[in-house]
């Protein structure tokens, strides 16, 4: 009986000091790698194509007032002054290119870009106001202006002759023709503003290779003439 505790008792002892049994860790699979991102690049679709075209549009137009137009008489400008609400005024530039406004009085704004007449009203009313912060909308252009984006040499606004109108074609003479990167058929009229705005497409080969004229369309006042980069 003795013996037989005693032998129960040493395997109870052995078995204690018997090591766990290590945890063996699985390594996850590695992912495939994706070969055909690595070897070649995925080609633009017409669809990215497009999307990046709108995109570069709506970013020439954000800054088409920013570019090089001077207030000429007759534009209709907003004048706001941060915190001093009841100086808040709509005023048309007179044809001696004067504006008149509290405190400041009459003011020279015509030829000045939009940045240049915030500083002068800013100037003119900070003897009378503690750090003025003004900012000037121009609402409506006296001037018929047309606007020429993107790929031109010389991207801005310009005014369409009192005596005649601009085609697409003329207004991308005068500013200064096309760049090396130009995608000239896929030259567009952007017309009107929100939902009744308007994409018209010009094939700028059709006016110089095939003598079509009536693809030489006429421009309104307001119109964008945007002319996209090649991506090709």
């Amino acid at each position: 009986m003795k013996r037989g505790a005693f032998g129960l008792l040493s395997l109870i002892i052995l078995a204690g000091c018997v090591p766990p049994r290590p945890t063996v860790r699985r390594e996850a699979a590695p992912a495939p790698e994706n070969t055909a991102a690595i070897t070649a690049e995925a080609p633009v679709t017409p669809q990215q194509e497009a999307l990046l075209e709108q995109r570069l549009i709506q970013n020439a137009l954000d800054q088409q007032g920013k570019l090089n137009y001077k207030i000429q008489p007759g534009d209709l400008i907003e004048i706001t002054v941060f915190k001093e609400s009841d100086m808040a005024r709509t005023a048309r530039i007179s044809g001696n290119g004067t504006i008149t406004f509290p405190l400041a009085g009459v003011i020279k704004m015509s030829e000045l870009s939009v940045p240049e007449a915030e500083s002068l009203l800013a100037e003119k009313l900070s003897e009378f106001l503690v750090k003025p912060q003004v900012t000037v909308l121009i609402k409506e252009y006296g001037n018929k202006q047309i606007y020429v984006l993107g790929e031109v040499k010389k991207p801005g606004s310009i005014t369409i002759p009192a005596e005649r109108r601009l085609t697409v074609l003329e207004a991308i003479t005068l500013a200064g023709g096309f760049t090396d990167l130009a995608a000239q058929d896929r030259t567009k009229i952007l017309r009107g503003a929100g939902t009744g705005s308007q994409s018209i497409p010009v094939e700028i080969t059709r006016i110089t290779k095939q003598g079509d004229k009536s693809a030489d369309i006429y421009l309104e006042p307001n119109d964008t003439v945007y002319v996209p980069q090649s991506f090709f």
